[in-house]
């Protein structure tokens, strides 16, 4: 399975099961479709040189022949690429010499199980969900109430279908203890404050981070905590206490002012940004520009979302996440099919742009552009995603359990509460079935083993189930993957340049 794409003048091809990226010139990029096709219809390897020399010399072919040395970029783990051969572009003719060359160089990769690798894993997911399941993180919705009217809150301004309520210690206590008792031989462990607003109920927060303490020692784990805040009632004495305990901050703003008051005011309509803005700076400078991100939203207000996470860079901001709004198709807000070639355009400017500034010296980390193709996430999770429903879980103020946040007050999927545990356990095993091979759209995208399938909240909202996909969020997701690689061989072709000159 192939997946190849042309993006700011780089030819890149993907091999999904092998985990491979490579970056290659015109001639082999017009081959490696046609060694894929000679190959699927039985062709004898001998044949293949004349077969596909007969292809391309016999009209269509690429744009450059000098040179046909692919530089290859073996990912050495678990990425992704999908059959999506963009065919043989152009309207120069390769020489024989040059094809012979490039077809050898692809049939070596294939031997090297570098291009068209077998898929190794289906049976795998198979194994992994016989498994023990093992609670490793915890959601706690510290606070169903909010000091803002954010107009695209899936949580209904922090109530989630329901009245407002702030989290006691008992409760919270007993959160931390189910989590212990479920989390099996897991040493480390990951709790969110969450909200609505957090630090509306900000001494529980310290108390039940005391409390995780206290635990550590005696059940051999480690808590790592994390806070998601708004920042309206951010304090020093609120920084200081995060900053010692917390191991990641969330700040949630959307850019640029106009954009952010728009979409997230104070309750009597006024904005958030000129209260926010100073406060995060601080945040920003007293970790280190590490250890936090600014996390914002983007909505068919600002289609240019660009200039948003450039702003945030221009204002000191060194870790940046803005993320596609997910909303109901009548919400005036929300992202349509007919904006598509706008927002794909716009990531691929953003790319571009944060490229140019690593280049200067003035490079920023932007969330959906950050991946890892030397390493990355083990197996299972690429296959199954965030573990919601099975080890990943969202406690309500008043105790139940639920599969995530996106998922509280869904009665349907009320799981339990942190006094009984988990009392429907079809709704974790129904979980447990939710990967990539489950999911009839995922299993010919090369994007599979990247997303692992997308959000299950998402599915349920827009298909009324958790194993389908949510067709426009994939095409963004494509995309930023597709940005994502490009901006690693542009950095991996930089760095060679620079070797190359201190020789």
């Amino acid at each position: 399975m192939i997946h190849q794409y042309k993006n700011n003048g780089y030819n890149i091809v993907m091999d999904v099961n092998s985990g491979s990226v490579h970056v290659v010139d015109d001639v082999v990029y017009d081959v490696v479709p046609l060694v894929e096709e000679a190959l699927g219809a039985g062709c004898p390897e001998a044949e293949i040189k004349d077969r596909v020399c007969g292809r391309l010399q016999g009209g269509n072919a690429g744009s450059d022949t000098a040179g046909s040395k692919a530089d290859s970029k073996d990912a050495g783990s678990r990425t992704a690429g999908s059959t999506d051969s963009k065919g043989i572009a152009g309207a120069a003719i390769y020489g024989p010499e040059d094809i012979a060359d490039a077809v050898e160089q692809v049939m070596e990769l294939r031997e090297a199980g570098l291009l068209y690798a077998p898929d190794i894993y289906e049976n795998y997911i198979t194994d992994f969900k016989k498994r023990e399941t093992v609670v490793k993180a915890l959601c706690l919705h510290i606070a169903h109430d909010c000091n803002l009217a954010c107009k695209y809150c899936f949580a209904e301004e922090g109530e989630y279908h329901g009245g407002r309520a702030l989290m006691s210690l008992e409760v919270g206590k007993k959160a931390l203890d189910f989590l212990v008792k479920n989390s099996g031989n897991r040493v480390n462990l990951e709790v969110d404050f969450f909200g609505g607003e957090p630090t509306l109920n900000w001494q529980v927060v310290k108390d039940l981070v005391a409390y995780g303490r206290s635990l550590e020692e005696p059940f051999h784990k480690k808590f790592r905590f994390t806070l998601t805040t708004n920042g309206i009632l951010l304090n020093d004495e609120i920084m200081e206490f995060a900053n010692k305990e917390m191991a990641n901050i969330v700040l949630s703003i959307d850019g640029r002012k106009e954009i952010n008051d728009l979409m997230r005011p104070h309750r009597g309509g006024q904005g958030s940004y000129d209260t926010i803005v100073p406060k995060f700076l601080k945040v920003a400078k007293s970790r280190n520009q590490t250890n936090y991100y600014v996390r914002g939203t983007f909505t068919r207000n600002n289609l240019d979302f660009a200039e948003d996470v450039l702003h945030l860079a221009d204002l000191g901001f060194e870790q940046i996440s803005v993320e596609p709004v997910v909303a109901p198709p009548t919400a005036d807000y929300a992202l349509r099919e007919e904006d598509l070639p706008k927002l794909l355009a716009e990531y691929d400017r953003l790319a571009v742009a944060l490229l140019n500034r690593r280049k200067e010296g003035k490079g920023v980390n932007f969330f959906h552009f950050m991946i890892d193709l030397t390493g990355g996430p083990c197996v299972a999770k690429r296959l199954s995603g965030c573990g919601s429903g099975t080890e990943y879980l969202a406690v309500t103020p008043w105790g139940d359990l639920y599969p995530c946040h996106q998922f509280v007050g869904v009665k349907d999927f009320l799981m339990g509460n942190v006094d009984e545990g988990i009392t429907r356990t079809d709704i974790r095993d129904e979980f447990k079935t939710c990967n990539v091979y489950a999911r009839e759209k995922c299993k010919s995208c090369f994007a599979k083993f990247y997303c692992s399938g997308g959000c299950a909240a998402n599915s349920y909202n827009f298909h009324g189930h958790i194993n389908d996909t949510y067709d426009l969020g994939c095409e963004l997701q494509n995309k930023r993957i597709e940005c994502a690689i490009m901006i690693k061989a542009a950095l991996a072709e930089s760095e060679g340049e620079e070797s190359n000159e201190e020789e």
